[in-house]
């Protein structure tokens, strides 16, 4: 057994990635490095380069353990929202908290995190999985949304959907309107009865 794989080395480990994750959602990729994860973990320097083969691998776990850590709040907000018949902006509400947070204080850091996450994809090919994962579980969780809200939606608007939510909060980004929330918002409420009808 390597040291790598007992329970101390996956305690390392796993502190490794989640120094990572949080460096990632805090400064974006430029903020994970050796130093810097191994400083907030909390542990040597030559730990970063003992339990992972190089910087990309440590960061495609971080991106991972970040999209499970985001699929896990889904998750439970899901799950204890109440089945019941919403209208239009109710709806959005419950989307926009969902895809784009409910904390206005955070949500422009965890928001421009979540889109260099998907922009990074595009020049590193070993993210593309995760990536896809991540967006797979965000989607299932409006599914279940649009579905406890007494509304029906056809998979192929689920993308659409989603996209509705991104597109308006990157134009929010760089724009001088509300702020994310309030355009995915905007957006959402104008198109949720045509995407996603009552049953």
């Amino acid at each position: 057994m390597t040291a790598a794989v007992t329970p101390k080395g996956e305690r390392r480990r796993y502190a490794l990635v989640s120094a990572a994750a949080d460096l990632l959602c805090e400064g974006g990729f430029d903020a994970v490095r050796h130093r810097a994860v191994a400083r907030r973990a909390g542990l040597p320097l030559a730990s970063t380069t003992y339990y992972f083969s190089s910087l990309d691998d440590l960061i495609a776990k971080a991106v991972e353990h970040v999209g499970t850590r985001e699929s896990e709040q889904l998750r439970t907000r899901v799950e204890t929202l109440s089945r019941r018949r919403r209208g239009a902006e109710s709806t959005a509400d419950i989307i926009v908290d969902l895809l784009v947070g409910d904390n206005p204080e955070r949500v422009t850091e965890q928001i421009i995190s979540r889109y260099e996450r998907y922009i990074a994809c595009a020049r590193q090919p070993g993210l593309r999985d995760i990536q896809r994962r991540i967006l797979r579980q965000r989607s299932d969780a409006v599914v279940e949304v649009v579905e406890r809200s007494g509304r029906s939606v056809r998979t192929e608007l689920v993308t659409a959907l989603v996209c509705a939510v991104d597109g308006a909060v990157v134009a929010a980004l760089v724009g001088d309107g509300e702020g994310p929330r309030a355009t995915a918002r905007a957006t959402l409420i104008d198109v949720i009865d045509v995407l996603a009808p009552f049953n």
